[in-house]
């Protein structure tokens, strides 16, 4: 439990960290959809008193994660097949103009960054290191999105790929998938190289449908 407390050297309260802490655990599937959040044994586990922890869980209730059902508690409710195919469409929408502001508005260190995420994700695709491959996927995509220069599509898009947690790390253990998606963030990389707009919109939208296509199989 101390890692998730480093965070206090942000200045960020124990609620905050509790938050992301319990949905980091709905997403990545710890926590199954149905199954019942107890806060007092949830506060123990962590260490903390039930406050923060009842504030953190009032909060994933806002954000569609969690419901409190009177009479029974606190019940996950995770990410539903409609809530991926929601997304999924949203980021169809929007990767497109993401990629054409980034490469239009990314300065050398933007793509000196995204190289370097790129050679990672080639050593642990040969690796076969699943965790660091869905860790590289989201900084490849956060890098474009940060270089977009747009605070709210920004925010918008690591939104959509934080909810995507639960979908990945499921997609990349696909026979072949890890390759693929290699290949296909190659041909993103490439087009941001070559500042071709045309080609980087082709090739993220080519990248996003894939990803569709295999989400929809869970």
């Amino acid at each position: 439990m101390d890692s998730i407390f480093n965070d206090k050297k942000e200045n960020r309260s124990l609620t905050s960290i509790i938050f992301d802490k319990i949905r980091e655990d709905i997403l990545i599937g710890k926590y199954s959809r149905g199954e019942k959040i107890v806060e007092a044994k949830l506060a123990e586990e962590l260490g903390v008193s039930r406050t923060p922890v009842r504030e953190a869980l009032k909060q994933l209730e806002l954000d569609g994660l969690v419901e409190n059902i009177p009479n029974r508690g606190v019940i996950v409710k995770g990410i539903t097949k409609q809530d991926i195919q929601d997304i999924y469409t949203l980021r169809i929408a929007i990767e497109g103009i993401a990629v054409k502001w980034a490469i239009e508005r990314m300065d050398d260190s933007d793509l000196e960054k995204l190289k370097d995420i790129f050679e990672l994700m080639e050593f642990y695709t040969f690796k076969k290191d699943l965790d660091k491959i869905a860790e590289l996927n989201t900084r490849f995509h956060e890098t474009i999105y940060k270089a977009t220069k747009s605070r709210y599509l920004e925010q918008i898009l690591k939104d959509f790929q934080f909810f995507m947690k639960t979908t990945r790390y499921k997609s990349l253990r696909t026979e072949g998938r890890m390759e693929s998606a290699l290949e296909e963030h190659r041909e993103i990389l490439n087009a941001f190289i070559n500042r071709d707009v045309g080609q980087a919109v082709k090739a993220i939208l080519k990248h996003v449908n894939n990803s569709k296509r295999n989400a929809e199989n869970f």
